[in-house]
């Protein structure tokens, strides 16, 4: 008999609704049998289960198995629910259900989150998401084009000065390189001002709206001074790495209505929850809890560049980005990492026009003059609609 006993907690305090997590897990049919019994009992009261009592933890707490199979590819899924209720309305605590313990686990993967609307309604997510950044730069319906500043060691007004030549050429966001921070050669201050000053000059003698996005990652007491100096100084949007900052504060980020500007993700730290049979499929990490936490565009590594995601895998990402979650607004995947002006066609045909291209270093390589290979890459893309 139990020494627990649970005789204050009422059951009206559980609506009796519930979210899906789905698991692919690895190993014999017995072996991930039982890991989605221990899932159960791990994610949520990680106690012995013979010592709880009958009643409301059992009947409401327990995580339940909902279903179990093959469910196709390699090992076995599980569909694992849990009580609303447990998350308590916590970005932080939903993501501690669905993978807190279990990810020290080995052979088990988060495949997808099935989120009622009660649930959904918690999170405000993107502010703009793909219309709302369509509408600040006035592209209605072609794929958008960006671009990153670097490399790391160009002054603050060198990396202005290209950002000026990218707004020339007609590119709709200029972002920070990710790993431009606050280093000596370009502090942050100094290079947000001078190239939020370059992209609005650029801008109003072009005509067409473009977007600087600095990169804010940073310490946690320095991540809002950022966000906040960014919008006083000009910028269109902020870029952050939820895998160095968390993804909760890109949440907070996200729903301050006195920044109130467009977000992008970055995946830095986050590839090793993608690039095994452990973690997270890329659809749930780059697009699902992106949404969740509030990012307007998701930045990932494109097929076929120098990073190992597959085609499949971009696809997935996709749609996981446009998927219906309640009120979400669908984002914009922004495939990237060593991608050339000759990918251009395959990437269109893959992802359709609803993307923003990220090209880098391939609009250096195409010829001597940026400003020429920004127009010819655009033309490229306008050639396509």
């Amino acid at each position: 008999m139990s020494i627990i006993k649970n005789t204050c907690t009422p059951a009206t305090l559980f609506s009796g609704e519930r979210f899906s997590v789905t698991y692919r897990l690895f190993g014999s049919e017995t072996e991930a049998r039982a890991k989605a019994e221990d899932i159960c009992i791990e994610q949520t009261v990680e106690f012995p289960a013979e010592e709880v009592p009958e009643g409301i933890i059992r009947d409401h707490v327990f995580g339940r198995i909902e279903q179990f199979g093959t469910g196709g590819g390699d090992g076995f899924e599980a569909i694992i629910s849990y009580a609303n209720e447990i998350v308590a309305g916590e970005l932080t605590q939903f993501m501690n259900v669905v993978f807190g313990n279990s990810s020290i686990k080995p052979g088990i993967r988060v495949e997808h989150l099935d989120l009622p609307a009660s649930l959904l309604r918690v999170f405000k997510g993107p502010r703009f998401g793909r219309d709302g950044l369509r509408a600040l730069l006035k592209v209605p319906k072609r794929p958008l084009l960006s671009t990153a500043l670097k490399p790391m060691g160009l002054s603050s007004q060198e990396l202005a000065d290209l950002a000026y030549q990218f707004v020339l050429g007609g590119m709709d966001i200029i972002k920070d390189d990710h790993g431009l921070s606050d280093q000596s050669c370009s502090p942050f201050e100094e290079r947000v001002r001078l190239c939020s000053a370059a992209v609005q000059k650029g801008s109003r003698e072009t005509g067409q709206p473009c977007l600087y996005i600095p990169n804010i990652t940073a310490p946690h007491s320095e991540v809002m001074k950022r966000a906040r100096f960014a919008k006083e100084a000009g910028a269109g949007g902020m870029m952050v790495a939820p895998g160095l900052i968390g993804f909760d504060l890109m949440r907070e980020l996200a729903d301050d209505d006195s920044l109130a500007l467009p977000i992008l993700t970055h995946p830095a730290l986050q590839g090793s929850f993608v690039t095994s049979r452990n973690g997270i499929s890329h659809g749930v990490l780059f697009g699902q809890l992106a949404r969740l936490a509030g990012a307007d565009a998701t930045i990932f590594p494109n097929f076929g560049g120098r990073f190992s995601f597959s085609r499949e895998e971009c696809k997935e990402i996709v749609t996981a980005t446009a998927e219906r979650m309640g009120e979400l607004k669908p984002i914009f995947p922004a495939p990237g990492g060593g991608m050339s002006l000759d990918k251009v066609p395959d990437m269109l045909e893959t992802y359709g026009q609803d993307l923003i291209f990220l090209i880098g270093g391939g609009l250096f390589r195409h010829g001597p003059d940026l400003v020429q290979n920004c127009r010819h890459f655009r033309k490229m893309v306008e050639a396509m609609e």
